[in-house]
């Protein structure tokens, strides 16, 4: 899976757990969309055909849905909610183990827009 690391997600140790566990990443600084809008990070995945992992639920539910509004499609989302408890937030180690439980349930993921959390 071809991951785009939205701004609010880039961490160097999830970065490092992701490609340790054979997942390819891109980042805004790589790409050049370091602290753009949300709607670009998405175009940018889009283009990439990368699917976006990010903490902001609320704007990329909105983009997901106007997405699929419009007749049109994407690689899939995948976001990590804060549980306003950093001893319940996920760790690198548990949101690497998310996408690894979501990816073997055969559900799909282009098009979609999903919780990682439910995924622990």
């Amino acid at each position: 899976m071809f991951l785009y690391i939205d701004d609010d997600s880039v961490d160097r140790v999830l970065i490092q757990r992701l490609t340790d566990s054979g997942y390819k990443t891109l980042t805004p600084s790589l790409a050049g969309t370091a602290g753009q809008a949300d709607p670009v990070h998405f175009m940018c995945a889009i283009r990439a055909g990368s699917v976006v992992l990010t903490r902001d639920y609320d704007d990329f539910k909105l983009l997901h849905d106007l997405v699929l509004l419009a007749g049109g499609h994407h690689p899939g989302i995948l976001v990590v909610r804060r549980d306003n408890d950093p001893k319940r937030d996920m760790s690198p180690r548990a949101i690497v183990r998310a996408i690894q439980n979501l990816t073997a349930s055969d559900m799909a993921i282009a098009d979609s827009f999903h919780v990682l959390n439910q995924w622990r």
